[in-house]
């Protein structure tokens, strides 16, 4: 099966597995905050960062 990552978290969601949902940042300053929320959203002291770009190219 290959299918993206938005399409599997909808498929475990629809079996009634707790999906976290991501924040999505654009700046330092909003991962900050977004890593914030989500330590008191989720009542941990753990974050996870995953990075995308759009802009970036293979040399």
């Amino acid at each position: 099966m290959n299918i993206h990552e938005y399409q599997g978290k909808a498929i475990l969601k629809s079996f009634g597995v707790k999906i976290q949902e991501g924040i999505v940042a654009d700046t330092p300053e909003q991962a900050v905050e977004a890593a914030k929320k989500l330590k008191e959203d989720f009542n941990s002291d753990w974050v996870v960062i995953k990075a995308q770009s759009s802009r970036w190219r293979p040399r």
